[in-house]
């Protein structure tokens, strides 16, 4: 909870004016306590999870035509069932396991460093402590993930993830509950070592939950503005992951393609972008190249 009630209190205490943003924090943060300020991450993620995989999933089901050219395995269609399946197991998982944990993880939010006063951060630190958060939890999820395709990680863990095949993007946090622990992990190292606001840990959880989400979607879409970020391996590259199954040594990057390049765990999918090239360049694209997607 902030020190201070009102604006001229806040101003005296930073020694100068509130910008429009801090104003805005204050108004809303000043009468409630920083315990409840972190369990909004709660309500984020719920929002999250349910309202981002909507539209594709709507035109899916609804309008199929519109969306088929771009989606990475085109012969494979998934039930409305399988959508409301997968959406109710993960929200089980969500309120018997995400949500407890949140709500007992405050102390270590405490302990790092990660504050909800005034100043707020300017956008610069806010996104360079993002880049940070990033790259820390991509390569750590990186090992984590590599390990959970081991025999005894893959039978015992990470074979309920990949059930999906195909991955649509309610199937995003779709896994066993130990992984959704495990795979939790990274995600807190970075702000753990680079804490920063409330309002960037916020920006981070909702980040990290939309950047899976698109990467489980299904869908290449092209006028997607991840496709401008240098290294992110988006849909597609996920999708070849999933494709491939089982204790398959591919593309275990969560967000870019570095680490799968540094430790040579990508050859597959090159092999198989070079080889779809070499159909394009000959003008079979509409024929093999659909069948080789999704057979």
């Amino acid at each position: 909870m902030l020190p201070y009630s009102t604006v001229g209190e806040a101003e005296a205490a930073l020694g100068r004016g509130l910008t429009g943003a801090e104003l805005v924090w204050l108004r809303y943060s000043a009468g409630i306590p920083d315990y409840l300020l972190f369990c909004h991450n709660i309500l984020f993620l719920f929002v999250i999870f349910t309202l981002v995989p909507l539209p594709l999933v709507l035109a899916e089901l609804r309008w199929p035509s519109l969306v088929a050219r771009y989606k990475i395995q085109p012969k494979v269609r998934h039930p409305p069932a399988s959508f409301l399946r997968c959406y109710v197991d993960v929200v089980k998982i969500f309120f018997f396991v995400v949500g407890p944990l949140q709500l007992v993880s405050y102390p270590s939010v405490k302990l790092v460093g990660i504050r909800t006063g005034l100043p707020l951060p300017s956008l610069w630190e806010m996104v360079a402590q993002l880049a940070v958060y990033f790259l820390i939890e991509d390569y750590g999820n990186y090992w984590i993930h590599r390990w959970l395709h081991g025999k005894w990680g893959y039978e015992k863990i990470h074979k309920i993830h990949h059930e999906y095949t195909a991955p649509i993007g309610f199937a995003a946090p779709y896994a066993h509950w130990a992984e959704v622990l495990i795979l939790g992990i990274p995600s807190f190292v970075g702000p753990a070592l680079v804490p920063g606001h409330m309002i960037t840990f916020w920006l981070w959880i909702v980040l990290r939950q939309v950047e899976a989400i698109d990467t489980h979607s299904g869908y290449d879409l092209p006028l997607s503005p991840t496709k401008y970020i240098p290294f992110y391996g988006g849909a597609e590259y996920h999708d070849y992951h999933h494709y491939v199954g089982g204790q398959s040594q591919s593309n275990f990057a969560s967000i870019f393609t570095y680490c799968d390049y540094i430790y040579g765990t990508d050859k597959g999918y090159r092999y198989q972008k070079a080889y779809l090239a070499k159909l394009k360049e000959h003008g079979d694209e509409n024929g093999q190249l659909n069948n080789l997607k999704s057979e």
